[in-house]
C-alpha cells in the first residue's frame, strides 16, 4: 500500500514543528507540500531528511513554493514550472518520478481579489495545467496531481457555501475549471471515496487562537489518472493537525494506492 499526503503547510519553517510532528506521527510514503514561503537554500532539508524523507523543492521568498517528499528515498525530478509561460516566475508546479509513479505537486493561484488581475492570472495559470494535464494522461504513465487547487469545485466542498460567493475560489469561472478537468478524465480520489460526504481541508484561523469550524473548505485535492482507479483503497484528512500549537490554515489531505 502507498499513502500519498498533501499538505499546504503556510510556510515550512515557521511550521517545522507542526511538519515534523506530521511526519513522524502519520509517515506517509510521498508528501508534496505547498506555500513553503522560502528560498531554496533555507528550506529545510537537513530536519526533513533527519525525519526519514528525501526531498526536492522549488522554493521562492517569501511566496508559494512547492516540495515532494519520500519516505526512505530521493524523489527522482521530472520537471519544475508549468509550461506555457517563460516568463512566469512562481514557483508553483514540481513534478517527480516515485516507484513508477508520477507525482505533481502544485500550488494553484489563489485569484484574490476577484475580477481583477490576480483572477486573471489564476484563470492562465489553470489553462496551462489542464493542457499538460493532457499531455499527461496521453502520455498513460499512473499520475497523481496534487495539491493547493484554490477551487472549491461544488457546494458540498464548503460548510456554508455562501460565505465564498464573492471569493475566487468559488468563482464560477474556478469551478468550470476543475471540471474540466474531471471531463478530461482526471478522478478526484477523496470525492470517488466520499461521494457525498462534507469533507475539508481548509478553515480561517479563529480569533484567539484554534479555527471556525463554519468556514471549512476542500479545496486541497489528489487528482489522479484513470489507470489509478482499480488501485484507489482509502482517503481521508489528518483534520487533528489543525488542532495544534501555531498550526497551518490547512489540513493534509491524504489517499491509499494497493502497491
Amino acid at each position: 500500500m502507498v499513502r500519498i499526503a498533501t499538505f499546504n503547510v503556510n510556510g515550512v519553517n515557521g511550521r517545522l514543528p507542526v511538519l515534523l510532528k506530521w511526519l513522524n506521527d502519520t509517515k506517509h510514503d510521498i508528501v508534496c507540500l505547498q506555500e513553503l514561503k522560502t528560498s531554496d537554500e533555507k528550506f529545510p532539508a537537513d530536519a526533513i531528511r533527519d525525519a526519514g524523507y528525501g526531498a526536492i523543492w522549488h522554493g521562492q521568498k517569501s511566496y508559494n513554493g512547492v516540495a515532494i517528499l519520500t519516505r526512505g528515498a530521493t524523489p527522482v525530478e521530472r520537471r519544475r514550472g508549468l509550461p506555457g509561460d517563460p516568463d512566469d516566475t512562481h514557483s508553483r508546479y514540481i513534478e517527480a518520478e516515485v516507484g513508477g509513479l508520477i507525482v505533481g505537486c502544485l500550488y494553484l493561484p489563489n485569484g484574490n481579489p476577484a475580477p481583477g488581475p490576480k483572477f486573471d492570472y489564476k484563470l492562465r495559470w489553470f489553462d496551462r495545467l489542464i493542457g499538460y494535464g493532457k499531455t499527461l494522461l496521453a502520455a498513460g504513465t499512473p499520475t497523481v496531481l496534487c495539491g493547493d487547487y484554490n477551487v472549491v469545485p461544488t457546494p458540498i466542498d464548503a460548510v456554508v457555501p455562501r460565505r465564498w460567493l464573492g471569493d475566487a475560489v468559488y468563482f464560477p469561472e474556478s469551478r468550470d475549471a476543475y471540471a474540466r478537468m474531471l471531463e478530461d478524465g482526471w478522478v478526484d480520489a477523496v470525492r470517488r471515496i466520499y461521494p457525498e460526504k462534507g469533507v475539508y481541508t481548509y478553515w480561517n484561523h479563529a480569533y484567539g487562537g484554534g479555527y471556525d469550524r463554519s468556514s471549512g473548505l476542500r479545496m486541497d485535492h489528489m487528482l489522479i489518472s484513470p489507470s489509478l482507479s482499480a488501485r484507489l483503497r482509502g482517503a481521508g484528512v489528518d483534520v487533528d493537525s489543525r488542532g495544534w500549537e501555531k498550526p497551518s490554515d490547512h489540513a493534509p489531505a491524504w489517499i491509499e494506492l494497493m502497491g
